[in-house]
This record gives structure tokens, C-alpha cells and sequence, in this order.
């Protein structure tokens, strides 16, 4: 049986239809209402945006009134190519549904999450024919798709923010996502918020805002 995911949608702002569209991930035992707030922020910014934030497509296994993209396993380096891998169509065919019912496309759309949403947001970005709009990584890390390096993908803009103190997700693991991003040839913008952990800070939405305010495609 398909898994579907489904989640909290915040409609654009201007009451016409969308003409933008924003995925947001949240991390490991969240659910979507744990960032579809960030969607009333940007708001004023993308008022012909529409925000949706799907619930992952198990129940975690930690908290079971949350959800999580893949189990912690005790090879967490394993378990994440594993899991990102086993999580990645359920989210493709989410988002080509979205496309679908709304008329958009890639070029509309950003993918953005925190923690292990942001490790998925990067994973399935990076693994599409289709030019993103942008991704926007918080607290997360890069888990290269199959074929990474191997055969020509899109290579969407990419924002990559994280607090200089998480003891969650190491900040070393964005700073090494924003260098193999690079230097594969992704326009990589890197933010590193001081004296910050495990968190979205002020400092992070606004760097995370003017990657995409610089990054708004031009519409024909």
C-alpha cells in the first residue's frame, strides 16, 4: 500500500491562487503543525505563497504522538542513507502531487526543513530532474541521492543555516553538506548562527529569506 502524507496548509496570503509553493519538513518526532508557523512569517514576504507542511510517514518511535522521516539507528550514518533512501518517493510523489493539483512546478517551489526534515529536504532536492526554486537547509545535513556526482541533476539554489552550538545535529554536518555542495556546482549560500543549538533562529530566517528573495525566479 502507497503511504500518503498529508499536514497542515496555510493558503497565500492574497487569496488568489497560489503562484509559489513552499514544502516544510519538520524534524524527528514533530509534526507538520511544528512548522507551518514559519509559513504566517514568511507570509508578508510571498503572499502568493501556499504553505504545506506534511506529517512524515511513520510514527516515531520515540514519541508516538509525533513522526519521523526514518528510525535512529545505532549506525546513524547507515541508518540515515537507509532511511532518507526508503522516505524519498513517499516525499517525490507528494510534491508532484502538489504540482498537479495546483498547476506549479518546480521552478515555484521550495523545499525547506529542520533537523531531519532538513536532511530530506536536501536528499530529495538534489535527487530531481526538475530545477527547484530553492532548498533551505536548518540544522540539517546532506545525504547524497543515488547517483549524486554520477549522472546530471537539476542544481537548485541552496541555503544551508545552523546554530554554532547544536548538540543535536553537529554543525559540522552543514558545513560539510555547503562544501560537497559547492564544489559539485550548486549556488550554495552558508549561515552559521552564533551561540545558537538545536533551533530556528532570527538571524537564520532572515539569512534564509534573502537567499530566496535573491533567488525568486522570473516569471515569463
Amino acid at each position: 500500500m502507497t503511504t500518503k502524507l498529508s499536514g497542515p496548509m496555510l493558503p497565500a496570503k492574497s487569496g488568489a491562487a497560489p503562484r509559489q509553493l513552499m514544502v516544510l519538513l519538520h524534524g524527528y518526532g514533530a509534526d507538520g503543525s511544528d512548522l507551518i508557523g514559519l509559513g504566517l512569517q514568511w507570509r508578508d514576504v510571498f503572499p502568493d505563497m501556499l504553505f504545506v507542511a506534511p506529517n512524515a510517514p511513520e510514527p516515531c518511535d520515540i514519541n508516538p504522538a509525533g513522526y519521523q522521516w526514518f528510525p535512529l539507528a545505532i549506525d546513524r550514518d547507515a541508518g540515515r542513507i537507509e532511511g532518507a533512501a526508503k522516505a524519498r518517493p513517499v516525499l517525490v510523489e507528494f510534491v508532484r502531487d502538489l504540482w498537479a493539483q495546483t498547476g506549479l512546478g518546480a521552478r515555484d517551489t521550495v523545499l525547506c526543513g529542520f533537523s531531519q526534515g532538513a536532511m530530506m529536504a536536501l536528499h530529495v532536492g538534489t535527487s530531481l530532474d526538475e530545477e527547484l526554486w530553492g532548498i533551505v537547509s536548518f540544522s540539517g545535513a546532506f545525504i547524497p541521492p543515488e547517483g549524486f556526482g554520477a549522472k546530471p541533476l537539476a542544481k537548485p539554489p541552496v541555503a544551508i543555516i545552523h546554530g554554532d552550538i547544536d548538540n543535536v545535529v553537529p554543525v559540522q554536518f552543514s558545513r560539510d553538506a555547503a562544501a560537497v555542495l559547492a564544489v559539485a556546482g550548486f549556488d550554495v549560500g552558508f549561515h552559521i548562527s552564533s551561540g545558537a543549538g538545536h533551533a530556528i533562529t532570527p538571524d537564520g530566517f532572515d539569512f534564509a529569506t534573502e537567499f530566496l528573495v535573491s533567488h525568486l525566479p522570473a516569471k515569463a
